[in-house]
């Protein structure tokens, strides 16, 4: 039987050849932002988007949570599914691959990470967010980091405008009256290029509690 291949669209494209030009060694390393907001959480169930090499859902998984892993580009999952097979964590981690702007992972979560979902081709980045704040459950946190400056390596104009915190926030279409605020703001760290240059940068993050009342 002949057997069908998918069309890969734009995005999905570019990430394939991204990662296929990357290593597809695992840091081992968390975002600091996980860490920062994550760790004094009572463990349920996560959804990582844009989980990469899946170095946040392992560190998730090791503290007691259950995670859904989602990326776009199966070379990556790939990279993802060997770092969690070497962390003896495929009892607690399922990868699925998503393109976010047609098919979502099923069901609700009580953490939903979306680290730098950002995308130099079309995407819908503020529905997919909107839709994916939707899926917390009452009490569960949404945690978003996006680039609020550009480093001097990065993709297209490291002169273009970037939205602000509230702008971000407002970006996404949510009643707040049903979220608490936990964090809404810019923080600068140091990034590492390519080449081994760093240079300042700002994240933005949107950290957001969902009331108990949903």
């Amino acid at each position: 039987n002949e057997q069908e291949v998918r069309r890969m669209n734009e995005g999905e494209r570019f990430w394939e050849s991204i990662y296929e030009k990357a290593s597809p060694a695992s840091n081992g390393e968390p975002s600091a932002a996980l860490v920062r907001f994550a760790k004094e959480l009572s463990p349920g169930r996560a959804l990582d988007l844009g989980c990469a090499r899946g170095d946040d859902a392992v560190w998730l998984a090791r503290r007691g949570w259950s995670v859904v892993g989602v990326d776009i580009s199966e070379r990556v999952l790939s990279y993802a599914r060997a770092n969690v097979e070497s962390a003896q964590q495929e009892r607690a981690i399922t990868l699925e691959r998503h393109d976010l702007s047609t098919s979502f992972p099923e069901g609700s979560f009580d953490l939903i990470t979306a680290m730098f979902l950002q995308s130099p081709v079309t995407f819908p980045r503020h529905a997919v967010l909107s839709r994916a704040a939707l899926a917390v459950n009452p009490g569960g946190l949404f945690l978003s980091v996006s680039h609020g400056s550009a480093a001097p390596w990065s993709w297209g104009d490291p002169d273009r405008d970037f939205p602000s915190p509230e702008e971000e926030l407002a970006s996404l279409e949510l009643d707040l009256g049903g979220w608490e605020r936990v964090f809404v703001g810019n923080t600068e760290r140091i990034a590492s290029g390519p080449g081994g240059q760093t240079a300042p940068v700002l994240d933005t993050i949107i950290a957001l509690r969902r009331s108990a009342q949903g």
